[in-house]
């Protein structure tokens, strides 16, 4: 069983920046890969960022150049750095974990953008 628990969402203008974090209750070595999520309202859950132990990295093609995902291995936590924020990045953002044969979700933190 894997907790994840996202923090770091919240309400910014357009072209500001925000990092999400999501900590994990065991080691993320074992977690390959990790990954952001996003579902805006009426819209169905998309892939946001990925990243792998081997430190391989995929993203959306709308976040391409505004978003990074990194770990940091002794927090055993996954960030999303968001820059140049757009009103369509609204929505609530979900971290998520592969751990074995299991996919794991959080609880989601809401981002906001607008002015």
């Amino acid at each position: 069983q894997v907790q994840l628990v996202e923090s770091g969402g919240g309400l910014v203008q357009p072209g500001g920046s925000l990092r999400l974090s999501c900590a994990a209750s065991i080691s993320i070595f074992s977690i390959n890969p990790m990954g952001w999520y996003r579902q805006a309202p009426g819209n169905e859950r998309e892939l946001v960022a990925t990243h792998t132990t081997g430190g391989s990295t995929n993203y959306a093609d709308s976040v391409k150049g505004r978003f990074t995902i990194s770990r940091d291995y002794v927090k055993n936590t996954v960030f999303l750095q968001m820059n140049s924020l757009k009103p369509e990045d609204t929505a609530v953002y979900y971290c998520n974990a592969r751990f074995g044969r299991n996919t794991y979700w959080g609880q989601g933190t809401q981002v906001a953008v607008s002015s």
